[in-house]
């Protein structure tokens, strides 16, 4: 009873700040700006495509700072901005540069936790490197050494406090290259500065229901009690977590093992054609089973999810008795489940994923699986081919002539795309 009464006024947390936020500021375009000094200081735009119905997915600083913002078509954004250079996505370059992120932040702690491809949270706690050096100081150094090793047009913003949601927060407080400190001496202060949609998980549908129960500033939100945040306005454990991140005290330092690998495309040619579809669906089941097995998994089902053009949309899952690990298996069982439509319609959206994780392992095969052996390691032959001399230089039949149909994407909330980035890095270090 004691402890439930000290978790009801529990204080800030008084421990030294050792979570460090790092936010790379409009990601993809300052990229693309350090790539080419031609667009530097010029409003410029990531778009997947860049006709005017496409949507920007990454506007410079200079766009943004004339009011163009994320998912703003890229038509309303010529009406903003004439001048404004609209490009599309280069994600092996972005690969490249969260890959050089992720070097820098490993040479400091093993601690590091990437949260989107251009964010990541670094845990000092245990690092010899404080010892020597304040977290203010290693802060500084990250950012020249992000200069000096990734480019001079690269900007950062740093957060420093006592756990991964302050720390986001203080990170936030003075982009496009701040840094900042969030502990028990400016808290309050800092809250005082922030509307609720300020805090990192904060919506405008938790604003409301904030709002209604008479919460209408992060300061009221951190004067607001714990039994009134669990029980009437999250109604939920959630509202006993709130209570904790305002006071820096760590609950978001979970990982969550993977649940399943998948591709989804946008259709830049509708169609209803089944031997188009059949094409694409190939290629999505290559890609995800080349991501399945880099892993080291197999998988006990397959999930297939369409959008029509009519604004309906279809899925469907399969699970299967043997698991599935080559690209051929993926595939059959995959087009089994497509063709199970009710109906035939055109699809701007396809989407695969497989499902039931279970890592790979060796196994005694009966007298009659050697055929499913055999397209196993027929399946790690072809990803090692590919691995050394480049994506599909080794191809199903069915995707002949493909080369510009299902453009590599990357996104920026993918974080478990990034373990990709991290599993290639190991096979080169091999």
């Amino acid at each position: 009873m004691a402890k439930a009464l000290e978790a009801y006024n529990l204080p800030i947390n008084p421990n030294p700040p050792l979570i460090m936020h790092i936010d790379m500021n409009s990601c993809f375009a300052t990229i693309e700006q350090q790539a080419n000094p031609l667009l530097r200081g010029r409003p410029i735009a990531v778009s997947p495509y860049t006709t005017p119905r496409g949507i920007i997915i990454a506007p410079s600083v200079e766009a943004k700072q004339l009011g163009i913002k994320l998912g703003v078509r890229n038509g309303e954004a010529k009406s903003i901005a004439p001048n404004i250079i609209i490009l599309p996505p280069d994600p092996p370059k972005y690969r490249d540069a969260h890959t050089r992120f992720k070097n820098i932040f490993m040479s400091y702690t093993n601690n590091v936790a990437p949260k989107s491809i251009d964010e990541a949270v670094i845990n000092f706690e245990g690092s010899q490197v404080i010892k020597q050096k304040s977290m203010e100081e290693i802060g500084l150094e990250i950012k020249q050494r992000i200069k000096e090793e990734i480019g001079e047009w690269v900007r950062v913003s740093v957060g420093i406090s006592t756990n991964r949601f302050l720390a986001k927060v203080a990170a936030g407080l003075n982009k496009p290259d701040g840094l900042d400190r969030i502990d028990r001496s400016n808290l309050l202060d800092v809250l005082c500065t922030l509307q609720l949609v300020d805090l990192p998980g904060i919506n405008v549908r938790n604003e409301a229901r904030l709002n209604i129960n008479g919460i209408h500033s992060p300061l009221q939100f951190f004067d607001s009690s714990m039994p009134l945040l669990k029980k009437r306005v999250f109604k939920s454990i959630l509202g006993y977590y709130w209570y904790l991140r305002l006071r820096g005290w760590e609950i978001d330092d979970v990982e969550f093992g993977r649940k399943s690998f998948g591709h989804t495309y946008a259709l830049g040619k509708k169609t209803a054609d089944k031997k188009e579809l059949a094409q694409l669906l190939m290629k999505l089941c290559v890609k995800t089973g080349r991501r399945l097995r880099r892993a080291n998994f197999r998988a006990g089902g397959v999930h297939i999810s369409m959008m029509y053009q009519d604004g309906s949309s279809w899925h469907r899952g399969r699970k299967v008795k043997t698991p599935l690990y080559a690209d051929q298996d993926i595939y059959k069982q995959a087009i089994r489940v497509f063709n199970a439509q009710p109906q035939a319609k055109i699809v701007t959206n396809l989407a695969i994923s497989v499902y039931n994780l279970m890592p790979f392992q060796p196994e005694q095969l009966g007298l009659f699986e050697q055929e499913r052996l055999d397209r196993e390691s027929l399946a790690d032959s072809i990803d090692a081919i590919n691995n050394r001399y480049g994506e599909f230089v080794i191809t199903p039949a069915l995707m002949m002539a493909m080369d510009n149909t299902i453009i590599d994407r990357i996104a920026f909330g993918g974080v478990k795309d990034l373990e990709d980035l991290y599993l290639d890095d190991q096979i080169e270090r091999k």
